[in-house]
């Protein structure tokens, strides 16, 4: 499926591309234009349902926001793209930037898989889209390479790269009560348990 605009005549406001999509539309907006998403990889999908269960469970015990997954918009800025992380985080004292249909602001963490196709939007595009509208966590999993890059935002508003521990532990700087990544966990296969991790973090 091409990453190009289907069955879109013309550019659209932003507000005419939240009319026009609905919630099963894989399609981000960028500067008036409909970008369609390809499909997902096995890999991609099992991926992003491990965090949605970890984080979610993990966020949901501790009272700490909402765990969001794709198809989801979030539109960090008036003149920024609307985007469709993969999964975002919201923090209880930012759960009003959730709408009906979108993010209005930045996720206090956004987590992109990437594929073969996305891989300039992600580390490149969104890397500098996410920074300037104030993202302050952006998680970049890249299944394909087994690498995973952690950006955090820093007080003069720009991202620093946060490398795991050498024990390829990464401590989340949004999840503040202490959440942490085995990044090894991302590439195994099968994907460890729910319960397994839910274990390693305390949580059951």
């Amino acid at each position: 499926m091409p990453t190009a605009q289907a069955h879109v005549p013309h550019k659209m406001s932003y507000e005419e591309f939240l009319e026009w999509c609905d919630e099963d539309t894989l399609a981000e907006w960028v500067d008036g234009e409909v970008i369609i998403m390809s499909p997902a990889s096995y890999s991609h999908q099992t991926i992003e349902y491990f965090l949605t269960r970890i984080l979610g469970i993990y966020v949901e015990q501790h009272g700490l926001g909402k765990i969001i997954s794709a198809p989801f918009q979030m539109k960090t800025g008036t003149r920024l793209p609307g985007r469709e992380p993969d999964l975002v985080f919201i923090t209880e004292e930012n759960l009003g930037r959730i709408k009906g249909t979108y993010v209005d602001g930045p996720a206090d963490l956004a987590v992109e898989i990437v594929s073969a196709e996305s891989r300039q939007r992600d580390r490149v595009d969104k890397l500098t889209e996410y920074e300037q509208g104030g993202v302050r966590e952006y998680w970049i999993l890249d299944p394909l390479e087994q690498r995973a890059d952690f950006y955090v935002l820093s007080e003069n508003g720009r991202y620093e790269n946060r490398q795991p521990g050498i024990n390829g532990i990464y401590c989340s700087t949004v999840i503040t009560t202490g959440f942490w990544c085995n990044v090894s966990w991302l590439w195994q296969e099968p994907l460890p348990t729910t319960l397994s991790v839910l274990h390693e973090l305390g949580v059951v």
